[in-house]
């Protein structure tokens, strides 16, 4: 007897899911050898989120505090290892697979979903980010929290839904402010989409605005006990006070997206939305679609915009992919044969590339063959720096070690435990610029004598006037390969009197600095 349809349908979805499950656990176990076996240390930013691991609190200087939290509990199971600081990424980015699946699964379907969650957890942007420990990790799988919550919302669910969209929220919102799209996503939901509408009137729904608040109002007051660093730093991010209007760099960013979510599938999503806004128009589109457009639309658009006006990094959009990879994927398994194949070559082409580069990572030998160690220099060399820094102590005899440079900085309070002398920071402006000359600046008036380690030639004569002497006292050159190497100027100095930064000093400094360019060319 033949199986009905319906049956064989079901069987099929089945096996697709199982399938998927499967995948993403070998992928997952794969990842975390990775990290267990890289030889790399861990980026500047890396560090830095691991320091605050160290000091747990509601809110640092450049970042909410989630990320730290994150950190100090994989530390405190596994150790302080490099791995166990990037644990969480693996785990993070499978979460987020699995309920971007399960929102999948209620808007389109088992095999929808299946394939969301592989399409995921192989995105180019994913197989970097699951390797690192980052802000976006930590941000997305609450952005997909939150995203499933309201899908069930919409659907008609109670108070399940009501915690899950006002948790995810709320958690999202201590990853990473560019939650705050999500309520731009909301808000475009209830004008598009009438069933949106009616779910997000209802009187509940306050409780899920309250339950987000509760989360994120410690991380409120600390601001404003902080004057607010966090928020000011989000905000001197956009760069608003250079040169405006910069439309290479908007398309730059919109071509760096390729890279981010796969060229075929960003391709694929611009085509998809500027289809949706024409059968909006004439009320043919489908609201499944256009409900997960209004969760994808706002951050390319912000962001795409800052980018003409100023600069913007190619993850500062990584929020709108969650529901980007669901619409793609409902689409492709639609309509005509050769979607499918863009579909499935697509995910093995990304698939292909993030193997190369895992295998790459492991490889300094490699990287350096194929003419990629420029691609790694950041995360190697570090301990042999620190052995290097702590000899130049060792020899000069100081105390005190300042470095010019944030990540320097961090990176030897993470491997830099053999350097027998005080770290501190060099401010080279008024105010404070990040979390390093927050804790950990050079006090104005120390007498010295102190040993500074210089990566940045050009600061070197605006630091001479900050110090009543200054002497040079070697270099230190740590090979990286490729043909790549750390540098430090090395200088013995005295008396730190730090000259107030008035408009007419850093106009002299550029002046002086221009001549000197002028001089060598």
């Amino acid at each position: 007897m033949t199986p009905p349809p319906d049956f064989k349908t079901a069987l099929t979805a089945q096996r697709l899911v199982l399938a998927a499950g499967l995948f993403g656990l070998l992928l997952l176990s794969a990842r975390i050898t990775g990290l267990i076996v890289n030889p790399s240390s861990l980026y500047a930013d890396e560090t830095q989120y691991w320091v605050w691991s160290r000091d747990l609190d509601w809110g640092y200087f450049s970042k909410p505090p989630l990320i730290a939290w994150i950190i100090a509990a994989t530390t405190a199971v596994f150790g302080d290892s490099d791995w166990a600081i990037r644990l969480a990424a693996p785990l993070l980015h499978t979460a987020t697979a699995l309920l971007l699946a399960l929102s999948a699964d209620r808007l389109f379907g088992r095999v929808a979903a299946a394939w969301t969650f592989i399409a995921w957890v192989t995105l180019p942007s994913v197989w970097l980010s699951a390797a690192v420990i980052s802000t976006d990790a930590v941000l997305l799988t609450c952005w997909a929290l939150a995203l499933y919550g309201f899908v069930r919302l919409r659907e008609g669910a109670g108070w399940s839904a009501i915690v899950l969209l006002g948790a995810g929220f709320g958690f999202g919102m201590l990853a990473k402010y560019a939650m705050g799209y999500f309520a731009a996503g909301l808000v475009l939901a209830a004008i598009l989409d009438p069933v949106s509408r009616r779910a997000l009137i209802r009187p509940r729904l306050l409780v899920s605005l309250a339950l987000a608040g509760l989360i994120l109002a410690p991380n409120l007051i600390w601001n404003w006990r902080n004057d607010f660093a966090t928020v000011s730093h989000t905000a001197a991010n956009a760069n608003w006070g250079a040169d405006m209007f910069n439309p290479g760099e908007s398309l730059s960013f919109l071509v760096d997206q390729m890279g981010v979510f796969g060229p075929a599938f960003f391709i694929a999503l611009v085509a998809i939305l500027i289809v949706l806004v024409r059968q909006w128009r004439t009320g043919s589109a489908d609201p499944r679609l256009i409900v997960l457009a209004c969760f994808c639309v706002p951050a390319i658009l912000v962001v795409t915009g800052q980018a003409f006006l100023s600069r913007a990094h190619a993850n500062w959009a990584a929020s709108a992919y969650a529901a980007a990879t669901i619409i793609v994927i409902a689409v492709l398994l639609q309509g005509p044969r050769w979607r499918r194949w863009v579909l499935t070559g697509s995910i093995a082409l990304h698939t292909l590339v993030g193997i190369s580069f895992a295998t790459l990572a492991m490889s300094p030998a490699l990287t350096e063959q194929v003419g990629l160690a420029n691609a790694f220099k950041r995360v190697r060399g570090w301990p042999e720096t620190a052995t290097a820094l702590a000899e130049a102590v060792e020899r000069t005899g100081v105390e005190t070690l300042v470095f010019d440079n944030r990540n320097d900085f961090h990176q030897m309070q993470r491997y830099g435990g053999a350097i027998n002398a005080g770290l501190f920071i060099w401010m080279r402006y008024a105010g404070i610029t990040n979390h390093a000359e927050q804790g950990w600046a050079l006090p104005a008036g120390y007498e010295g004598p102190v040993l500074i380690a210089s990566e940045r030639p050009l600061e070197v004569p605006v630091m001479a006037y900050d110090f009543a002497q200054m002497e040079h006292a070697g270099d230190i050159r740590i090979d990286l390969g490729g043909g790549r190497e750390r540098h430090y100027q090395l200088f013995i100095a005295q008396n730190y009197r730090p000259v107030v930064r008035t408009d007419a000093f850093e106009e002299a400094i550029r002046l002086s600095r221009e001549a000197r360019e002028a001089a060598l060319q």
